[in-house]
């Protein structure tokens, strides 16, 4: 990786030690329960997983934000679109890997659009405020989560605990710049083995200009955004050991957007829709837990631009309309005092169809993309060892694909707890991603020989955890065959890209007092991709990856200031990085940056609390996408009432 790669990793290591002899305070406050790892419940300290869990408290103090911006603040991931105007494309990258290479979860179950082009799940459909806490996998996860996961998942967890009481009532308001606006109310209870959750969500906001005026002087109208998200959960105790549950969520917004790159339009919008409902249950005794889940969803997706044709009577109009169904079974089951099987089956099927409408000067023109469907079924298992110290996991899946045939992945997870302080980790696991229904039925770019994209990814990491200080420093290494990506000579989507990542994630949480918090992560991204050439198509190695920087700097220092005010500060830097200069155009280096972030919140009362969330406070001037204004000074306040 570099001697400047192995200068850091070595300082990092000294002063881990450094710290460790400095600090005598033993004991684990930081090991949260968490469900991702391995489908079950348990102690972060017992996976060898690379697992980041953002807290239902962080979340609080993130009510200013999206769910797209609390992510883009976590090691080894970017998404591209997050400090965009609002409703831009949420481009989700992890660990360098391309877009749609890591899987969405909601309450532990993958959600996706069939017609997009990589099966992505567009994050403008979810509220902060629907969230409880989001739990992060990195690393290959396609053994127990399928096709998608080749660099890692992020779970949404939108069930609350802890509820006793028959009726709660919680409620954010929130106002600021730009004409933002946004509401929240939820209601949720427990009633003997009965309890719900019904929320509703509004965001509004003025926003400003997608596209860039680059020339300052023409005016650019602003893009604005209208969404709304609405959610209803249940469940039911029926005994001690078996639970029931149902939930269903509609999530739609209308977004402003622009012609393209530097590029105004004057009445061009998005309107996307999402409904998600299902039902499940779970057994669970002293040795064993069996779970099962469906869910069904249907997202639409309209873009309809009047202004990009001059005559008035003119329109472009496309539709895409999808549906995802997904069933699954799965069985832990305690085989030994040190020994544990996950055995489990599931089944995926999607279909889409789209069509396209146009009126100009040269007459009517209309294309279709007729429903097409797919399916997978796979079959998983794992084996877990807990022996003292030592926590192994080995596992294998089996997947057949309706189109292409099988695959199968495997994951070894071993780690070893050294002392109270130190544990030490590592993993080799491959990932798949299987091609969408785009890529292999497209009437003109369509494939329908295409294989799964395929990848093997090496971790090995060590973790140190105090009292008052913890912090955990990953090595990571990926390597991505088969990678699908259009070929711009025969105008069709290929098995070809090859990709490499080296890189390291450092995240460190510090308290230096009772009253003093301090949490930063750094990450680094070196890349090799083997591709079509984006000036002459030819074979090309490039040593980088298009808007993933290399180095990516997070920090937040929070104080509590009395048991009622708490404020906090924050920055981001991101390093230079290349975007597309064009077609046929060399690549473009855009600046790196750095924002300044700030929180405040003040509890008037027990169930009453003021806050307030300023972004980029100098007004600095980025951009993420070539092209495209990313956010200026943003501030915005409210209030949370709980009752």
């Amino acid at each position: 990786m570099g001697k400047k790669l192995t200068l850091l990793s070595t300082s990092m290591l000294v002063s881990i030690l450094a710290f460790s002899q400095q600090d005598t305070l033993h004991g684990n406050d930081l090991d949260p329960v968490i469900v991702t790892a391995n489908k079950t419940e348990q102690k972060q300290s017992t996976t060898g997983k690379v697992i980041s869990v953002i807290s239902k408290e962080q979340i609080e103090k993130s009510a200013g934000k999206t769910v797209a911006e609390l992510l883009n603040e976590q090691a080894g991931i970017t998404i591209n679109g997050a400090l965009n105007n609002a409703g831009s494309v949420q481009t989700l990258y992890m660990r360098g890997a391309a877009s749609g290479r890591a899987l969405i979860l909601v309450d532990g179950i993958p959600v996706n659009d069939p017609s997009m082009i990589n099966n992505e799940f567009d994050l403008n459909l979810f509220s902060i405020n629907d969230v409880e806490r989001i739990e992060i996998c990195k690393g290959a996860q396609s053994t127990l989560y399928g096709s998608d996961a080749i660099a890692g998942v992020i779970n949404i967890i939108t069930i609350k605990n802890n509820i006793s009481a028959p009726f709660n009532f919680k409620s954010t308001i929130t106002g600021g710049n730009l004409g933002t606006f946004k509401g929240n109310f939820q209601l949720y209870g427990k009633e003997d083995k009965f309890s719900y959750t019904a929320r509703y969500s509004k965001l509004v906001s003025n926003g400003f200009s997608a596209a860039y005026d680059s020339t300052g002087s023409k005016n650019f109208d602003k893009d604005g955004y209208n969404g709304d998200a609405a959610s209803v959960a249940l469940q039911y105790q029926s005994t001690k050991k078996l639970l029931f549950k149902a939930f269903s969520q509609y999530s739609q917004y209308t977004a402003g957007l622009d012609a393209g790159p530097f590029a105004d339009a004057t009445n061009y919008d998005a309107h996307n829709k999402s409904w998600i409902s299902g039902t499940g249950f779970q057994y669970k005794n002293e040795k064993l837990s069996f779970v099962g889940n469906y869910q069904y969803s249907k997202i639409q997706r309209n873009y309809n631009d009047n202004a990009s044709i001059p005559n008035p009577s003119s329109f472009q109009l496309l539709d895409y309309s999808s549906i995802a169904q997904f069933a699954e079974l799965y069985a832990n089951i305690k085989l030994h005092q040190y020994f544990s099987l996950l055995v489990g089956t599931d089944l995926r099927y999607s279909s889409m169809n789209s069509q396209y409408n146009s009126l100009s000067s040269w007459g009517p023109y209309k294309s279709v993309f007729n429903d097409t469907g797919m399916s997978q079924n796979s079959f998983y298992t794992s084996l877990f060892l807990n022996y003292k110290n030592l926590n192994v996991e080995a596992g294998l899946r089996y997947n057949h694909h309706s189109r292409y045939g099988s695959n199968s992945t495997f994951t070894f997870n071993p780690s070893y707890k050294i002392n109270d302080q130190f544990r030490i980790f590592g993993s080799i696991a491959s990932g798949f991603k299987a091609p969408s229904i785009y890529q292999l039925y497209d009437t003109y770019s369509g494939n329908k020989n295409l294989q799964p994209e395929t990848s093997v990814n090496y971790e090995v990491g060590v973790q140190q955890q105090l009292k008052k200080f913890s912090q955990r420093l990953v090595f990571f290494y990926r390597n991505i065959n088969n990678g699908i990506d259009y070929n711009y000579i025969s105008y069709q989507y290929f098995n070809y890209t090859l990709q490499k990542v080296n890189g390291l994630e450092y995240e460190v949480t510090a308290r230096p007092t009772k009253k003093l918090n301090i949490t930063a992560n750094y990450s680094l991204l070196l890349s090799k991709e083997t591709t079509e050439s984006r000036i002459t198509f030819n074979d090309t190695t490039y040593n980088y990856s298009l808007r993933r920087p290399k180095n990516t700097i997070n920090i937040t220092a929070a104080y509590q200031f009395t048991p009622a005010f708490y404020a906090s500060i924050g920055g981001k830097y991101v390093s230079k990085r290349y975007d597309v200069g064009g077609y046929t155009q060399a690549d473009v280096l855009l600046n790196d940056y750095f924002l300044l972030n700030a929180y405040a919140e003040y509890q008037v009362k027990k169930n009453i609390k003021l806050f307030a969330d300023a972004q980029n406070i100098t007004n600095k001037k980025f951009f993420d996408v070539r092209g495209y204004n990313s956010i200026p000074f943003l501030i915005n306040a409210g209030v949370t009432v709980h009752l």
